[in-house]
Parts: structure tokens; sequence; C-alpha cells
């Protein structure tokens, strides 16, 4: 195996065209797991911990957060809690403090595992994936349109994730996950929602329920129509909430729970989320926080 450590994203762009087989590491939280259970034995490993731009993180001139691939989600919760409330709240349940000193995003992104706990807030908030490779320069693909399967990603083989886009919250966001147990687990099915009270819609992203991370699509759109923001949550808008989000998921039996838990724990996660979140809405306590 060889062992690639480039300086510059130039140099990593440059030896991921040479080499598209290597597999690029960061924090390495997922690609030493399957290396030590020798279950993926890659010709060559792309070490991108000394590309320093991509633990970087800046806001765009149109608001947007431009957040490097390889910032830690200790620093995630640290300075972007605030603006990215729903990702913070994911990068929390991230396995010890060990591990979310090393992981990121990108990494998430990268491993593209349905389980993966940052893939629903970046769904429900609607955020960007900005690939590049030596060749073609740079893309961005909606998260929406980034997972094609299990494990499978949109990447192209010589492109690398570089940093992922997101507005700012502008309405409270809430992420919810069951496991087999209370802490560094991998989740039995996830979900989250962030409310944007400004365009009068919810966002929603569904995790390991189906062979991709996806959205709640027939939920939001539901929402999107009777959802009256000036009043009390209707019980009723709540209840078929959950029913369309547990719709929305195509789960499977397996070790860590049945296909009907799973659909059942997506509906419950879908009515606890939107109450905490509407709640806080209208209360103004999100304001006040995020002000």
């Amino acid at each position: 195996m060889d062992f690639l450590r480039p300086t510059t994203w130039a140099e990593a762009l440059a030896a991921k065209a040479d080499r598209p087989e290597a597999v690029p590491i960061q924090g390495g939280t997922d690609v030493m797991v399957e290396l030590n259970f020798d279950l993926h034995r890659p010709a060559a490993l792309l070490d991108l911990n000394r590309v320093a731009e991509l633990a970087e993180w800046t806001c765009e001139e149109d608001g947007r957060l431009r957040v490097g691939a390889g910032v830690p989600y200790v620093r995630l919760i640290a300075e972007l809690g605030n603006r990215l409330p729903g990702l913070a709240q994911a990068a929390r349940t991230v396995g010890s403090p060990q591990i979310r000193n090393r992981g990121t995003v990108g990494g998430n992104l990268g491993a593209a595992s349905p389980a993966g706990d940052s893939h629903p807030p970046l769904l429900a908030g609607d955020a960007v994936i900005e690939v590049e490779s030596a060749a073609r320069g740079v893309r961005m693909i909606p998260a929406a349109e980034f997972y094609l399967g299990v494990k499978r990603s949109a990447l192209e083989p010589d492109e690398l994730i570089r940093a992922f886009r997101m507005s700012p919250a502008t309405g409270p966001q809430y992420f919810s996950k069951v496991g087999t147990r209370n802490a560094m687990v991998i989740a039995v099915c996830s979900f989250a929602i962030a409310l944007h009270p400004v365009e009068r819609r919810v966002g929603t992203g569904i995790g390991s329920a189906a062979p991709t991370p996806r959205r709640a699509l027939a939920a939001e759109e539901f929402l999107a129509a009777e959802l009256d923001w000036d009043a009390r949550l209707d019980p009723a808008v709540l209840a078929r909430f959950g029913e369309l989000a547990a719709a929305a998921a195509s789960p499977i039996d397996d070790v860590r729970g049945t296909a009907d838990y799973r659909r059942h724990a997506i509906g419950v996660m879908a009515r606890r989320t939107l109450t905490w979140a509407w709640n806080e809405f209208r209360s103004g306590h999100f304001e006040r926080r995020a002000g």
C-alpha cells in the first residue's frame, strides 16, 4: 500500500488524478476501521492532513458558510454551533470526544454511509457539496443529489471533496437519533428538521432508514401547504407529518433493528423534532439565541 502525502490542494488534486484508486484519509475514523478489520485494502492512501485550507471555514459574499472538508466536529460545534445548530447537534452524537476531535463532515460525506450522522442535517439545511478535480475544476452538488446508493456518492474517481456550503440557520433546527445505547453508537435511524420561516417551509433529512440518506419530500410539501406559521401547531398536522416522514423511509432488517421499528421511530422523531422546533420558533427563543 502506497502512502501519498500532499502539502497543498493542487498537489492533492494531482495525486488523485494520477492515482484515482487512492482513498483519501483525514481523520481516519471510517477508513482505519475498514483497514483494521481487513474490509478494504486500497492500493494507496491519500493523506490530506497537511492541506491546511481544508481545515478552514469562511463566510462567503452570498452569506453562506463555506466549511472545509477537514474541519473536525469539535470545531464545528464550538465555532459554528449557533449558525448551524442542527449539524452541531448531530456532531455532538458522533462517537467519543477523541473521534470528534479527528472526524469531519468531509469524511462522513466521502464514506457516504446511510448511517452517517451529518447527512440528515445537511439535507434539511440545503447544503451544497463542493468537489474538485484537476481535469474539470469545481463542481457544486446539492446534498439531495450527492448520495447515489449504499456507500456510493456522486464523486467521480478523480474528484476530492473540498468543502460544503450551507446558509446559517434562519429558524430552529433539530437532530434526533436512535441507537442501541446512548453514546458511541451507529444510528439505528435518525431524523433532522430545519425551519425556514422566511420561505414558509420546512427541510427534513432521514438517516439509516434507506439505501441513502434522503429527504421526506411529501412531508415537506404537506407542511408547506398546511402549516399555519402564526398559530399553535395543529395536532392533526403534526400526526400527518409523522406519517409522511415514516412513509419516506425504505428501511431494512439488520442486526441493529427491524424495518418496522425504524419506520415507526422515524415517525416518532419527526413529530418530536417538529414540536421542539415549533415551540422554539413560537417562543422567539431562536431569534434571541441567534442574535
